[in-house]
């Protein structure tokens, strides 16, 4: 299974900027406990009125009705359907969905179809910055990730 984080930073206005990570679970010998690491994906950016809840969803890439072509899909949205990652740069071309530069969409749709491909399921955490306590490791690639 693929896992993924996105982290949310709080609202500017209309603009909730985030970032988006891919996760890692290591065991640490010397404190004897899972830790969970992210490396850096993409930024983010959602309209603040229209934030889906921050959950755990199953990803998968379909073909959109409404841009024609294959976008990555959030499953089982509490009260919502069509929630997808897409390129936009401003909060108005979002009513739910996650925008990404035009590049991060074609990158990000082909990595998870290629999960996908490899019947390989993704799941992502959609996370508020406020519930985390993120410490830096020597890595500058990685962070170390404690929920409280």
């Amino acid at each position: 299974m693929a896992y993924y984080k996105l982290i949310r930073k709080p609202a500017d206005g209309k603009a909730v900027r985030g970032t988006l990570y891919q996760t890692e679970h290591r065991y640490s010998g010397s404190a004897g406990e899972y830790k969970e690491y992210l490396t850096p994906v993409c930024d983010t950016l959602e309209n603040a009125n229209y934030l889906v809840p921050a959950l755990i969803y199953k990803v998968q890439v379909s073909k959109s009705p409404k841009f024609q072509r294959l976008l990555p899909l959030l499953e089982q949205v509490p009260g919502r359907s069509g929630i997808r990652f897409h390129r936009g740069t401003k909060p108005e071309h979002s009513k739910g969905c996650i925008l990404v530069s035009p590049y991060m969409e074609q990158q990000i749709t082909s990595r998870w179809l290629a999960e996908q491909s490899a019947h390989e399921e993704t799941r992502l955490e959609i996370c508020n910055y406020t519930n985390l306590n993120l410490k830096e490791e020597k890595n500058a690639r990685t962070t170390a990730v404690e929920v409280e």
